[in-house]
């Protein structure tokens, strides 16, 4: 695993807890493509008003690395290459056959869900995202 670099481009993860367990977990790049989608949109909807769509995405981006630093900072870790991969992590709420398959040697002291219950969401966010009626709008108040 130390000769290549993990990317993850993700939909669900937008705020710094979400890109600081993924660099944590192995990533040395995240993609956050929805949360660039969303900037946009709000910028284009007219909701986010007096600024420029690649400045909003600066300020995000910035943001999110100085959280991150921020969390490494309070682990007492001051380099992003000692906390990438590091799992210096306690899991809560997931089971402990997740945690062993997916997230081996992260500890746990509360168990929690399955991966069923973790398929169950995914597919009801698709549902929402990809209605049966193709009239309903996709990008819809929730």
């Amino acid at each position: 695993r130390t000769t290549v670099a993990l990317v993850v481009e993700t939909g669900d993860a937008r705020e710094v807890h979400h890109i600081a367990l993924l660099v944590g977990f192995g990533a040395a790049a995240v993609n956050p493509y929805l949360a660039f989608e969303s900037i946009e949109d709000l910028i284009r909807e007219g909701e986010l008003t007096g600024i420029e769509t690649a400045t909003a995405v600066r300020n995000y981006l910035k943001a999110l690395g100085k959280g991150v630093m921020k969390v490494m900072s309070k682990m007492g870790i001051s380099t992003v290459a000692s906390y990438t991969g590091a799992q210096a992590f306690e899991a809560v709420g997931i089971n402990r056959d997740v945690i062993d398959q997916y997230f081996t040697g992260t500890p746990t002291q509360l168990s929690g869900i399955g991966l069923d219950v973790i398929a169950e969401e995914v597919k009801l966010r698709h549902r929402r995202a990809y209605p049966e009626n193709p009239t309903e709008r996709v990008h819809r108040r929730l």
